[in-house]
């Protein structure tokens, strides 16, 4: 499966009385790197989970290019991404969590994608170590790599920069790069604006789950 672009049309998403996204319409194309600003109860996280297919709009539609979110398992396959919780098993090492998400998508060279996976995320010397001695940054880092292994055509990343040094915010900025080169349509949060200046190609705000103008 593959596709173009990601569009929300009139998406809106209610917990009970709360209106987390109100009537959100937005238009992401293949090859971009799009920042989602706001203050912390924006929205910002809950418009990622409906892109990601990890909860479902309360009215309005997703597509991404001429395929609809109720596509399943075959849209999700196309989908990488990192939000808060990491998706990582503590009792696993780095390279047993690569290795665990290569399988899970069928990739045809699992273990050279798990090397690739760990020398980009600077883990070579402790690749066999349980992730659960990591520091964040290293973790952050894995997780990266974990929602890149497969080559989605659509990341969405929540916050990509929380916990890493100089030198990795510098190597996710590269990633990031190399993605959008790629063709794959990147949509990220932060609020950390001097790490997406002169990376993203557009940024749209959310106030109260609603596009600013």
């Amino acid at each position: 499966m593959d596709f173009t672009r990601l569009e929300l049309v009139e998406v809106t998403r209610n917990f009970g009385r709360r209106r987390a996204l109100n009537r959100v319409s937005l238009t992401v194309e293949a090859g971009t790197i799009t920042a989602l600003l706001g203050h912390n109860g924006a929205g910002k996280s809950t418009l990622l989970a409906i892109a990601a297919t990890l909860m479902q709009p309360s009215s309005g539609a997703v597509r991404y290019g001429e395929h609809a979110s109720t596509e399943g398992g075959s849209l999700r396959a196309r989908i990488g991404m990192l939000g808060h919780d990491l998706y990582l098993y503590p009792e696993l090492s780095a390279a047993e969590n690569l290795r665990f998400f290569a399988r899970l998508y069928t990739l045809p060279d699992v273990e050279g994608a798990v090397a690739r996976g760990v020398e980009r995320a600077g883990l070579n010397e402790r690749a066999d170590e349980p992730v659960a001695g990591f520091s964040r940054g290293m973790r952050q880092r894995l997780a990266l790599e974990r929602a890149l292994i497969h080559e989605p055509r659509l990341l969405l990343l929540d916050e990509p920069f929380t916990g890493l040094d100089g030198a990795a915010r510098e190597a996710l900025r590269d990633r990031l790069r190399a993605a959008r080169a790629a063709g794959t349509i990147v949509m990220l949060t932060t609020h950390d604006l001097a790490a997406i200046e002169s990376l993203a190609d557009r940024s749209v705000t959310l106030v109260d789950g609603r596009l600013a103008a």
